[in-house]
């Protein structure tokens, strides 16, 4: 029905390298494949096999848990977009950890794979929104500190030159051609 990939970490897996809860849930344990160093899978491209295994109103839903967390939804791919790279934004890992004894296997990291009803699923790639995010703030950061740095005060406000938008601007797009380096750090 599916396969996934990590980029640069693994070749193509296909269902069988998930254990299969019932018939529309999979979960693949990060331990058997990474063991604890699960936080540096960063993005996993999922797709289906074929475009007959799913029906039209259904989707594959992936969601990804750190030892002692809950699911956390990060995307989804169904007939009409049938493959994605999804970012891997891990939970935080929860307090459960310490709890499992010698008898119980420790807890691990795990992502899960569950068909869905399509029109039910949030947006279908919440990764690359929080990606979007970061790199908005990080820019209106830069912006705001290269515009204080130029600020003065007068009475209870802050005054900027005219200017100030364009200067920024034209600083930013030259940072930008010199280095191409420097806009994926705002992405880090």
């Amino acid at each position: 029905m599916f396969g996934v990939l990590f980029p640069n970490r693994s070749y193509p897996m296909d269902i069988s390298s998930f254990a299969q809860i019932d018939t529309f849930h999979w979960i693949l344990d990060m331990n058997t494949f990474v063991g604890e160093a699960y936080d540096q899978i960063r993005e996993m491209c999922i797709f289906l096999l074929n475009g007959l295994s799913l029906p039209p109103d259904k989707a594959l839903a992936v969601y990804i848990q750190s030892p002692g967390s809950a699911f956390e939804y990060c995307g989804a791919i169904y007939t009409g977009c049938p493959s994605a790279v999804l970012a891997l934004q891990w939970p935080e890992p929860g307090g459960q950890m310490q709890l499992s004894s010698a008898d119980s296997p420790p807890l691990s990291a795990k992502i899960g794979v569950s068909v869905e009803d399509l029109a039910s699923l949030p947006a279908l790639n919440v990764g690359h929104q929080r990606r979007i995010e970061q790199l908005a703030m990080k820019v209106g950061e830069n912006l705001f500190n290269f515009m204080q740095s130029f600020c003065s005060v007068d009475g209870n406000r802050l005054v900027v030159p005219m200017d100030i938008l364009d200067r920024w601007f034209k600083k930013f797009q030259e940072k930008a051609k010199r280095d191409p380096e420097y806009l994926k750090s705002f992405m880090l």
